[in-house]
């Protein structure tokens, strides 16, 4: 076990679904694998492991932010051995032609954190998936005409803040989250595979938005796309 995590040795996969909210997870578990096994329930943050397709495959919310995921995904490569581990979240649109429920591919994440510069203080150390996982989410949302969007995501700090994110988008940014630069940074850092599947829940330029419970539980192309991306090939 790790300090967060009570999973024995060999109950997680080498490959994982991280959605932030515990309860994605828990629907993810319930509604696309086979036999899911709950491996940790520590301070509510569940964690199932199941066979997509015949294939092992975890799924494990990691709360909101970037420290939070920071520990969980730290913990995951380095106690549990997971080579690929892909974001299955939600993002607010920087950009009139991203919509709402459209899908979002990381391809970069930029970000208000020093998380990165704590570490390299004398670099502009850029955080970018890695193009496998990239390449293969790609054609696999193409393949569903899922038509989905690629490049910059903002990795914020603070939910609710004063920053002119929307001048970001005029700079091609497609959206804001949480977590996508720090699972980018520790893909580099230990040298696994990450990426960030993104739907986009509201938008700060028409100010549209969806429900929590329709965040939970009806985002099912991001899900999709990221177990298939994870377990083929």
């Amino acid at each position: 076990m790790s300090i967060h995590i009570e999973a024995q040795p060999g109950e997680i996969a080498d490959k994982i679904l991280l959605p932030g909210d515990p309860l994605r997870a828990k629907f993810i578990a319930e509604n696309f694998l086979e036999s899911p096994k709950l491996f940790n329930n520590v301070r509510g943050m569940l964690g199932f492991t199941g066979k997509y397709k015949g294939e092992p495959v975890s799924v494990m919310g990691t709360g909101m932010g970037i420290p939070s995921i920071s520990i969980y995904a730290h913990e995951l490569i380095n106690d549990y051995g997971v080579k690929k581990l892909v974001r299955v979240g939600t993002a607010g649109s920087l950009r009139a032609d991203v919509g709402i429920r459209d899908l979002v591919l990381a391809q970069a994440a930029a970000t208000t954190s020093a998380i990165v510069r704590n570490d390299w203080p004398m670099f502009d150390f850029p955080q970018i998936a890695d193009f496998g996982l990239l390449d293969k989410a790609y054609h696999i949302a193409s393949e569903l005409n899922l038509k989905p969007h690629v490049g910059n995501v903002l990795s914020a700090d603070l939910f609710y803040n004063d920053l002119p994110a929307l001048e970001l988008g005029k700079l091609g940014v497609l959206a804001v989250e949480m977590e996508a630069a720090a699972l980018y940074y520790l893909g580099a850092k230990f040298g696994v595979q990450t990426l960030a599947i993104l739907t986009i829940s509201d938008s700060l330029v028409t100010h549209e938005s969806t429900s929590s419970e329709e965040r939970q539980k009806t985002f099912t192309d991001m899900m999709e796309v990221g177990l298939r991306t994870i377990t083929e090939g």
